[in-house]
């Protein structure tokens, strides 16, 4: 349960940085939430020219065989060093 806690309290704070992280720190975060909480890609790769919606699929993708509890704990230690860097 301490776990959940620690994740929604990440959650929270990611919305609280006053500094936009890298597009590869918000990729990676984006990945981590949605392996966290719906796990493994469901959805076709987007085709066409959205490259945006293409680099989240990837993202996500990449965390593909992740417990959900593992991409929590990666989402909480990636956010404690987001939050410190720009808070």
């Amino acid at each position: 349960m301490a776990l959940l806690e620690d994740f929604n309290t990440a959650v929270a704070q990611s919305k609280e940085l006053t500094k936009r992280p890298s597009n590869e720190e918000l990729l990676d975060l984006y990945a981590l939430f949605k392996q966290a909480t719906e796990g493994d890609v469901n959805e076709p790769r987007p085709g066409g020219f959205d490259f945006k919606a293409i680099a989240k699929h990837d993202a996500w993708n990449s965390k593909k065989g992740k417990t959900k509890d593992t991409a929590m704990e990666e989402y909480v230690a990636l956010m404690k060093n987001l939050y410190h860097q720009y808070k």
